[in-house]
């Protein structure tokens, strides 16, 4: 390979910015195009700069670098580091790609290009294969507490609780809130493994309703139903969602 490897190193804290900066930039292969100190900034620098190569921290304010990976369309090879061994074991070297466990030598940064580099000869890392390390991480995780979306070039963090509704729309979602509403990569029954059960409800095979935000329940035919929403949008109920209403909102 004759041209220089573009590299992004994206962590939180300056010192292992620079440590970093420093260990690449002995690296002739390298040449490290950018820093960037959060994942909201990341994501933009990637989509501007089209790095071949990111050197990404996975605990970082704002949104982490799972977060910050779901946003990105055409994702360049991803080489992880992160302080936490727990983050350095399921869902790293079962998708074939590399981490770093801070702190670092020198000599493993050069392993880690190495594989980055020897990785099906390219330096692109496919969308199904970001996915699959998504996805790994999601089955590791608990209840969400927040969701990253991304608009345009605008990124927004939304707090569940602010969430109106979920509709389903395939492989994909949009969510309805005080926001907007936004297009997310992930299926319902992701939203239905990661949100707390007593707050939404999957009333129809295509609506989760948060049920903080229910104004109504109404009655249309004989045996149908529809969710008014505080905002009034209008979701229809299903039979089996209907019972769960009945069950949680005794009624």
């Amino acid at each position: 390979m004759t041209d220089k490897i573009k590299t992004l190193i994206i962590d939180d804290e300056p010192l292992a910015r620079s440590l970093l900066r420093k260990m690449l930039s002995d690296d002739e292969r390298i040449e490290v195009v950018g820093e960037c100190g959060n994942g909201f900034e990341g994501a933009l620098v990637i989509q501007e700069l089209k790095p071949d190569l990111v050197f990404l921290d996975i605990q970082m304010p704002k949104i982490n670098g799972f977060e910050m990976l779901e946003l990105l369309s055409e994702p360049p090879m991803i080489v992880f580091s992160t302080a936490y061994e727990q983050y350095a074991i399921k869902a790293f070297e079962s998708n074939a790609v590399d981490y770093l466990l801070k702190p670092y030598p020198a000599e493993r940064v050069k392993v880690a290009i190495d594989k980055a580099i020897a990785k099906n000869g390219s330096l692109h890392q496919s969308r199904q294969e970001i996915e699959s390390l998504i996805h790994t991480h999601d089955t590791e995780m608990g209840l969400l507490n927040r969701v990253v979306v991304k608009s345009g070039k605008k990124i927004q963090v939304i707090p569940v609780d602010s969430i109106d509704y979920i509709e389903s729309q395939d492989d994909f979602v949009m969510i309805y809130c005080a926001e907007g509403h936004f297009l997310k990569q992930k299926t319902m029954k992701f939203f239905e493994e990661h949100l707390e059960p007593a707050k939404f409800i999957r009333v129809h095979r295509s609506y989760m309703v948060n049920v903080t935000q229910i104004a109504e329940l109404q009655q249309y035919g004989k045996d149908s139903w529809i969710v008014v929403t505080r905002r009034g949008a209008k979701l229809k109920v299903s039979k089996s969602g209907y019972a769960l209403l009945k069950e949680l909102l005794n009624i």
